[in-house]
């Protein structure tokens, strides 16, 4: 890092800090500090909305998805839009006609109390757990490129968040999430732009494109049905659907970003506004992740993208075993270059026999290349057991790292830091929000004052905030990050999910029946993630259809025993 670089990053965090207490200052009441006094615009929520979903691993890990595996991860939000318009009109109306502080509140209406803390624990356990893992996941990566202490970078990134939170509440975190996705946005479409000026002359965007395409990473769409496969048209559209009804509509960390709306009318429009944009805005990181993987198609990449753990193994008696494979894959490298220079004048030719023939050849030398990177990450586990042999969250902060001009680094390193700052802030004023109003506020003081409660909702930030922190800094490496969180969401989430379907639209099945119900479907749902290879994102179909199918023969059973008693 040089000094610009480090000037652009602290500049950019030491604003938005500043700017979250200066603008929030002030808050007096619980009604102010979890609801912002209901002052949100429509572009507010929207642009927040956006910012708490798109955390620091969307921007680390994302890039490195596409990298490996092609732009069929945005499959992943194909059901989004279609959540958005049922939450606008069927959820939004009923929240703000109750006036409630967290949409579990809701469920002691429609049920009974243990329901509501029970959807209320379901939701402080995985969003707990997220918090962590968004700390975590930039934390580990930054903390491997600076050369700095991971328990240094979680409390650095930990801390910033719980000062503006903890000072402002709802409000502090919708006001900062503007600046903050200006910052990422606008780093990212940087990124792309200079990704691709560094590609070589004979290679235009249009090249770039095609190059992809026939390598197997420009694969949008897939209309095949699979079970097991995570990302096709399908689970996107199904799974993808109750999964965005389950986090926008259920998720306390989304729900505060549209309770804080001046009407009905500017949540919806903040909804929809996220609805419109957050394809293209995963589409745009996707692509920027498939012109890395271009970028390196002519220019050297590293037989491994995480330096770090590579080095530790240049310190051990397998360093020559290593040094061996880095040589064997910068020769396939070489090879390919020629195999990649008829592709891009075959392609502008359009000679279908070139581009067959020369695309033979690529596949040929890039399996060659795959399977080397299979060795080296077996010398790096021999070496070194404890290391993290998969390095797909590491491509994108790598290129930026070793490729980017002084000044942008800096840039980017502040998008990773922001996107990180604005998920986690959003993520401890839900679970402090939730902590106070669905468990402290009414299952254990209930007489509290209005100043006991705004006290105890900025000390319970700051305890999540701690516990995040910990988390954070004793979890492990979990396969890719973007994934790993998506798989927890999706573990809680259709249960959830299930429990309000019932209180909205199933109207014969009551307390009893859906709480033990969702509990059978939590339990179904552990099993098929612990024992079964169905992908994640059917867990939030199977959780929500198993409350509402259990619900519906439990109260059967409930209603028949009572007309039993009866008689």
């Amino acid at each position: 890092m040089r000094p610009l670089d480090w000037i652009v990053l602290l500049g950019t965090l030491g604003f938005i800090v500043s700017y979250g207490v200066w603008k929030t200052r002030g808050s007096k009441d619980i009604e102010g500090y979890l609801k912002g006094d209901n002052s949100m615009k429509w572009w507010t929520i929207g642009l927040s909305i956006m910012a708490t979903q798109a955390s620091a691993i969307t921007f680390l890990s994302t890039p490195g998805q596409a990298y490996e595996d092609g732009m069929r991860f945005v499959q992943f939000y194909f059901g989004l839009p279609i959540a958005m318009v049922i939450i606008s009109i069927t959820v939004i109306p009923i929240f703000y006609r109750l006036n409630v502080y967290t949409a579990y509140e809701f469920l002691e209406n429609r049920f009974d109390l243990k329901t509501r803390s029970l959807a209320a624990f379901l939701f402080l356990v995985q969003r707990g757990l997220a918090a962590g893992i968004t700390i975590y996941a930039p934390a580990i990566i930054l903390s491997t490129m600076l050369g700095w202490s991971l328990t240094v970078t979680n409390l650095i990134i930990g801390v910033l968040v719980i000062i503006y939170t903890m000072s402002g509440g709802t409000k502090a975190v919708s006001v900062t999430q503007k600046q903050q996705m200006a910052v990422m946005m606008g780093g990212m479409i940087i990124a792309g732009v200079m990704v691709v000026s560094y590609l070589p002359a004979n290679v235009g965007l249009g090249d770039a494109v095609a190059v992809a395409g026939k390598m197997g990473k420009m694969n949008v769409v897939d209309f095949s049905f699979d079970w097991n496969d995570r990302y096709n048209f399908w689970s996107g559209m199904t799974g993808g659907l109750f999964l965005a009804l389950s986090y926008f509509g259920t998720d306390q960390s989304q729900v505060a970003r549209y309770l804080g709306g001046k009407s009905i009318g500017e949540s919806r429009l903040g909804l929809l506004f996220n609805g419109l944009l957050k394809i293209p805005m995963q589409f745009l990181i996707l692509f920027i992740g498939v012109m890395v993987f271009v970028f390196y198609q002519f220019n050297p990449p590293p037989v491994f993208f995480n330096e770090a753990a590579k080095s530790k193994v240049y310190a051990t008696v397998h360093a020559e075993e290593l040094r061996g494979l880095e040589t064997k894959y910068n020769d396939i490298f070489e090879q390919k270059q020629e195999a990649m220079q008829g592709l891009v004048t075959a392609l502008k030719t359009e000679d279908e026999t070139a581009i067959t023939a020369a695309q033979a050849e690529v596949n040929s030398h890039t399996a060659a290349g795959k399977e080397v990177r299979e060795q080296v990450k077996s010398v790096i586990k021999k070496a070194v057991p404890d290391a993290e042999t998969r390095d797909t969250d590491y491509v994108f902060i790598s290129f930026i790292m070793k490729y980017l001009p002084a000044g942008l680094v800096g840039l980017l390193l502040a998008v990773i830091f922001s996107a990180a700052m604005s998920s986690t802030a959003s993520e401890l004023n839900a679970l402090a929000s939730t902590t106070v109003v669905d468990i402290y506020k009414r299952s254990v003081k209930q007489d509290g004052n209005p100043t006991h409660y705004l006290n105890a909702s900025r000390l319970f930030t700051l305890a999540w905030g701690l516990i995040a922190i910990l988390f954070a800094t004793y979890a492990s490496l979990l396969d890719n990050l973007i994934q790993a969180v998506n798989i927890i969401g999706s573990i809680f989430y259709g249960t959830i999910l299930g429990i309000f379907l019932v209180a909205f639209y199933f109207k014969r099945i009551k307390g009893n029946a859906v709480f033990f119900a969702a509990l059978l479907a939590e339990v179904i749902v552990l099993y098929c993630h612990y024992f079964t290879d169905i992908a994640f994102l059917w867990f939030n179909v199977i959780g929500c259809i198993a409350v509402i199918v259990f619900g519906f023969i439990l109260q059967g059973l409930i209603g028949k025993k009572k007309k039993e008693l009866v008689a």
